[in-house]
């Protein structure tokens, strides 16, 4: 699991960053080796490709930008069912890895205990979704070569030394789908910096950068990359919320005349400024997109019934942006995974502790809201088979 002492909250700088820094400017936070001890190993990784399968592109190996081909380092084997697998061959993967190639493997987060303790921290951080990873290289060769990623990253070194050539932005704010192509970069970066184990870099999106184990030993790095929530996102938002008025709903008067355009137009766009006038309407979007957000998959064996009142049982929940609301009638509302519960008020206490996201006693629990452990089994049940929590502590 990933070590008490690594926080990468405190490490990028908590509020100050959030005020400072994020979405402006890359930043660099240098910490030592032994803070991320624990937090994942060149075992750990060795353990996930000797016990999974994987097709590309989910692992790869990329050398200058470019994929290479899988019958390099693979072979596929054909079940007696007739299906079809590529089984990774140790000696070539680790010639084409000596050729130059960077391993890649992609959401990591949903591999291992640590990293995906890591994303969940960052999730409940920055409230948004993370995607984590994993990067490893042994040469000078560029994986890549010089990009930039649609989304912002923040990357931990967990072993060796990576070079970040650093260019900057040159269109703000670039998009995956978007109606230009950012112009190239500068040929001069303006950042040259080495990564050792327990640094932290935090690169915004859009921001050309190319990276290389350049520096005479390997490097194992994973890089968070946070799901960016954009303009567009709101206006897709509104469109959907604003649903309720008819006019929304009804057909565009496209054969009518000038006059029934002009009449509907104008309340059309009265009701994007109510909107765009509200004091809290990016609160509330927020809170929309919080309760909506997906919940980590994480199944509940051997208990496929009913939470038993065991007082050593764990349970936590696997979303991190739940929403807790006390309700005008007296109940208590969590919204968490797109699902919404309403339980009585004397709930609350062992909801508000379950959202801190990390694993706690059902005796816990049920001391915090003062009830039975029957009572508060019944509660881990009900947000069980909404795959809103786990039994068996924190995945």
């Amino acid at each position: 699991m990933i070590t008490e002492r690594f926080s990468v909250v405190e490490r990028l700088g908590g509020d100050a960053f959030l005020a400072q820094t994020l979405g402006r400017s890359f930043k660099v936070a240098r910490g030592e080796a032994a803070s991320i001890a624990g937090l994942m190993s060149w075992d750990d990784l060795n353990a996930i490709l000797a016990h999974h399968r994987f097709e590309p592109p989910r692992f790869r190996l990329a050398v200058n930008g470019e994929q290479v081909p899988p019958h390099m380092y693979s072979r596929p084997i054909v079940t007696r069912r007739s299906t079809v697998w590529h089984q990774l061959q140790p000696s070539e993967l680790h010639k084409r890895l000596a050729e130059g190639a960077t391993l890649v493997l992609d959401a990591v987060d949903e591999l291992h205990p640590g990293i995906g303790a890591l994303a969940g921290q960052l999730e409940r951080w920055l409230r948004t979704g993370v995607q984590i990873n994993l990067y490893a290289s042994w040469t000078d060769t560029e994986g890549f070569g010089v990009h930039w990623d649609d989304h912002d990253v923040v990357v931990v070194q967990l072993d060796g030394a990576k070079r970040w050539r650093i260019y900057g932005p040159t269109r703000t704010a670039p998009m995956h789908r978007d109606v230009e192509v950012p112009e190239p970069p500068p040929e001069e970066p303006i950042a040259d910096l080495v990564l050792t184990a327990g640094d932290v870099l935090y690169l915004p999106r859009g921001w050309w950068h190319a990276v290389a184990a350049s520096e005479g030993e390997h490097s194992l790095h994973v890089t968070c990359g946070l799901q960016s929530t954009t303009g567009a996102d709101l206006i897709t938002w509104l469109s959907e919320m604003l649903r309720a008025h008819e006019t929304v709903r009804a057909d565009i008067p496209r054969f009518g005349a000038a006059e029934e355009q002009c009449a509907f137009l104008d309340t059309i766009g009265k009701l994007l400024a109510a909107e765009l006038a509200s004091d809290d309407l990016i609160a509330r979007f927020s809170s929309d997109r919080d309760a909506t957000e997906r919940s980590r998959l994480a199944p509940s064996l051997p208990h496929i019934t009913t939470a038993p009142p065991d007082a050593d049982l764990e349970v936590c929940l696997v979303t991190t942006r739940p929403a807790l609301a006390a309700v005008p009638d007296g109940t208590v509302r969590l919204t968490a995974g797109g699902e919404e519960w309403t339980f009585a008020a004397k709930a609350e206490p062992m909801l508000a502790l379950l959202a801190d996201g990390e694993a706690h006693r059902l005796a816990d629990l049920a001391q915090a809201a003062g009830v039975t452990l029957a009572q508060a089994a019944g509660v881990v049940t009900e947000l069980v088979d909404g795959q809103a929590a786990v039994i068996g502590g924190s995945r």
